[in-house]
């Protein structure tokens, strides 16, 4: 399938510092498409560079066949835009505010009014429309952001950490929208949301200090980076007196108590026997494999350091 994107080793510096590093991608029309990364990974300088608000300092990127450098405007003409911070014209009602951004488009009113009426129903809006944005909830007006960066049908849209301050009855309502734009369009996510990177995403890329660390499907991602041989084990009343026999078995690595459940890091896959036989006659609730989350795999690359 062509590529809707295509980034040829950007690099991003600023003085001594490199944001981006020689990073290149290539992305599949009609795919839902998520970057992750911790804050300052360089996920928002390659937003800008993409959406021709920012230029690299060395390399090129090209937007359904539009180079970034070379013909920005047609790039901007086959975009859409959802940026982190809800910037809508709060002077505007949540009708002209779409109004507006068909004309700037140059679409002509026979183009754009259909348009918006299908967007307002389809975000839940219509009912509202004659209303400003300030009047609206937090998802509401994240619905309008959306609605907006679609009128003018791109073909690829940029949602840079849409769902950031919603309740998760809104980010569940707006996943589901994007879910109804997959195949329509390509879809560029960056969030830090483990769970919509994993519920939403066809592939992910994972990046940190401007460059890629992992990138696949978050089933591929998770199978790489599983702990295959760690165990969840929930005993019948407090599990006081098991810590201390599970410490001193030679093939458990490691084991995390919570009350009554222990997390219990075996040396191989060959010990779970050996575990078993040893818990004969204990009071087991459940005993189970700790199947990995994209959250186990995002912070064993990126490390669990707190970043300003």
């Amino acid at each position: 399938m062509p590529h809707a994107i295509t980034l040829h080793e950007i690099t991003k510096a600023y003085g001594g510092l490199k944001a981006v590093d020689r990073f290149s991608l290539g992305v599949e029309r009609g795919t839902v498409f998520g970057l992750l990364g911790p804050n300052g990974a360089g996920k928002t300088t390659l937003i800008k560079v993409l959406t021709t608000l920012m230029r690299p300092t060395a390399g090129d990127a090209f937007v359904e066949g539009f180079s970034v450098l070379a013909a920005g405007k047609s790039v901007r003409r086959v975009i859409g835009v959802v940026p982190q911070e809800n910037n809508l014209d709060r002077y505007l009602t949540a009708r002209e505010n779409l109004i507006l951004h068909g004309r700037l488009h140059g679409m002509s009113p026979a183009a754009y009014n259909p348009r918006i009426d299908e967007l307002l129903e389809m975000t839940g809006l219509a009912s509202r429309q004659k209303e400003f944005p300030d009047t609206f909830s937090g998802g509401m007006q994240r619905r309008l952001v959306v609605a907006r960066a679609l009128v003018h049908e791109p073909r690829v849209l940029f949602l840079d950490e849409p769902t950031t301050g919603l309740d998760p009855q809104s980010r569940r309502a707006l996943w589901e929208y994007i879910r109804g734009l997959r195949r329509r369009m390509t879809v560029f996510l960056t969030t830090h949301y483990m769970d919509e990177a994993d519920a939403l995403c066809d592939r992910i890329m994972i990046m940190d200090h401007g460059v890629s660390l992992a990138d696949g499907t978050a089933g591929e991602l998770k199978d790489a980076f599983s702990r295959a041989h760690v165990y969840e084990v929930e005993f019948r009343g407090d599990g006081a007196g098991y810590e201390a026999l599970l410490l001193a078995l030679p093939f458990v690595s490691s084991v995390e108590r919570n009350g009554a459940s222990f997390q219990i890091t075996l040396a191989g896959e060959d010990s779970i026997k050996p575990l078993m036989d040893r818990l004969v006659g204990a009071e087991i609730r459940r005993i189970c494999l700790k199947e990995p989350t994209l959250e186990d795999v995002f912070i064993s690359l990126t490390g669990e350091k707190v970043r300003e």
